[in-house]
């Protein structure tokens, strides 16, 4: 964003519900919303990542924010919270995950002149003139991740513990697998993949469920489990956490953002050993600041990936040799020129 804004005020106020007018703001500024899919603001994953993307914009903008959090995950309950903010003043509303559609595709009716994104579908009802759609080439990172384990690893076996069985997250598992089938064909290393240890836990809400998931696999020899499934994988990060400062050795890989804080064991090290990222936090910063400058370009889908500098893996982790970081940055190269096409289906691969 080249355009320079003037800081007048850094304040962000994170309000869980509404009353009377309490939404109001003096003047014409711009007031910028969120609402949360299933799940928490503090899940360290997905709401967090997009909440920290539209804070960012109006902290630098001296913006008035917020987010709600519905009180169930159906249509009903993510029209009431998106109409409760804009009927408190709010025209730009971020709303991340695929649970929104129908609750999005009705209010760019209701609402003409609210700015809308949706993060992980692509409204194929229809986008309105005022709606962004971004989804993810989730494959990608997966496959990024999947390498980098692989080639940390050098044998042993792997797991997948995803959240909602969703395109979002699937394409998170199908790359990872396709990473680590790369890295054994093209790197020398073994290791193994039981359809067994890949699995949906149903919920991006169940820590406890998450964590029971993680023992039963690194009790059967797992090695690493891909999390993949917000607050549930944090349960499997735990998990392994708690593994780890007993002394095993054993990993957890992290999802959509950065999740080596997350694995923390106290002792200056994390269980985290890389996490495949999908930049929902720039998206949501970029379009909150574009709605604020009034370059919102409504009306389209955004399919980003490692071409776009979207999707990947962190630069840099202490788990990872800096010949493994070179050898991944060398791999995403290969991606971005087209000479590597990750698959988004499961052809081949642990469904």
């Amino acid at each position: 964003m080249k355009k320079v804004f003037a800081v007048l005020l850094a304040v962000c106020l994170v309000l869980p519900a509404f009353a009377g007018g309490s939404g109001e703001k003096a003047g014409s500024e711009l007031m910028l919303g969120m609402v949360t899919d299933s799940g928490t603001i503090d899940d360290r994953s997905f709401n967090q990542g997009t909440y920290e993307g539209v804070k960012k914009a109006a902290d630098e903008l001296g913006l008035q924010c917020t987010y709600l959090r519905p009180s169930g995950t159906t249509t009903t309950d993510y029209l009431t919270a998106i109409s409760d903010l804009y009927d408190n003043g709010y025209r730009f509303i971020a709303c991340p995950g695929y649970l929104f559609a129908e609750a999005v595709s009705q209010a760019q009716s209701m609402y003409p002149d609210l700015m809308l994104i949706i993060i992980d579908d692509a409204l194929a009802s229809g986008i309105g003139k005022n709606t962004v759609a971004i989804t993810f080439k989730e494959q990608e990172s997966g496959f990024m991740a999947g390498l980098a384990t692989a080639l940390k690893l050098q044998t042993g076996d792997v797991g997948f513990v995803g959240g909602l069985e969703i395109p979002a997250v699937q394409k998170f598992n199908w790359g990872f697998q396709q990473g680590v089938a790369y890295a054994n064909g093209h790197y020398g290393t073994s290791v193994s993949m039981d359809p067994s240890n890949f699995r949906y836990q149903g919920s991006f809400a169940d820590l406890a469920g998450g964590q029971q998931l993680a023992m039963a696999m690194y009790n059967k020899g797992v090695d690493a489990i891909f999390a993949a499934a917000g607050g549930t994988g944090v349960g499997v990060i735990n998990e392994a956490k708690t593994r780890r400062l007993s002394g095993e050795d054993v990993w957890a890989v992290g999802v959509d953002v950065d999740q080596y804080t997350v694995g923390d064991m106290g002792n200056g090290e994390s269980c985290i050993l890389t996490s495949a990222m999908k930049d929902v936090t720039g998206v949501a910063y970029d379009q909150a600041m574009a709605a604020a400058a009034g370059t919102f370009k409504g009306g389209q889908h955004l399919v980003l990936g490692v071409a776009e500098n979207r999707a990947g893996i962190p630069a840099s982790n202490p788990n990872l040799t800096p010949e493994i970081e070179a050898i991944v940055a060398e791999v995403a190269a290969l991606i971005r020129d087209g000479s590597i096409v990750v698959q988004d289906t499961a052809d081949g691969l642990i469904p």
